[in-house]
């Protein structure tokens, strides 16, 4: 894994008036390119002059100036979340013209600090990448794999039913490997450790 990647635990905003045009970041987490799609329909705001952003999630980028000058707008909020060594996040900065041209130099200030000044704002916490996995045992199978899971404070629901337990559980994605030898370990290759397919990528 190595450096421990971070994002922010929930969605912030910051405002501010700079030379009488209004500016407003809003921080967003985000795990997928769809959900960000969403996220900019939900944010999208006809008022505004222009609507900026950036996001990034691991090594995967992009930005918007929204017609402002080329490199004043998503360029600086995307260096701002990269600044703040953030990723799985989406920042829009919203733009209402006051009147007063800043230059670009301003506006590079204008969009990069209010991106930061939101982004201070934000609580950070380790991004932690899980996986939905299901597996089946027998009753007297089922402590040892239960106490397997609390070792690693992976979040689980058990249903018992006339067979033995079926389980669901998040798992770290590098847990899943060493839950699955010790599945098949248990169980005398019985039973095996199967991932959930998310419904939304079917």
């Amino acid at each position: 894994m190595g450096n421990m990647a971070f994002t922010i635990s929930e969605v912030v905003s910051y405002e501010e008036e700079i030379k009488k045009s209004r500016f407003q970041a809003i921080a967003i987490p985000v795990e997928t390119e769809h959900q960000i799609k969403a996220y900019l329909d939900q944010y999208y705001d006809h008022s505004t002059a222009h609507q900026c952003w950036a996001w990034k999630i691991g090594n995967q980028l992009r930005f918007n100036d929204d017609g402002e000058p080329s490199g004043t707008a998503g360029r600086p909020i995307l260096a701002t979340i990269e600044g703040n060594e953030l990723t799985n996040i989406l920042v829009i900065v919203n733009r209402w013209f006051g009147g007063i041209k800043l230059g670009t130099g301003g506006l590079v200030r204008a969009y990069g600090g209010c991106a930061g000044q939101c982004l201070s704002r934000a609580e950070k916490k380790p991004l932690i990448h899980k996986e939905s996995i299901h597996f089946s045992c027998h009753f007297n199978e089922w402590s040892i794999l239960e106490y397997e899971l609390k070792q690693h404070q992976t979040v689980y629901t058990s249903n018992f039913t006339a067979e033995g337990v079926i389980v669901e559980a998040d798992v770290e994605i590098d847990q899943i490997e060493p839950l699955s030898l010790k599945i098949n370990h248990v169980t005398r290759g019985r039973e095996k450790l199967k991932r959930i397919q998310p419904q939304d990528e079917q």
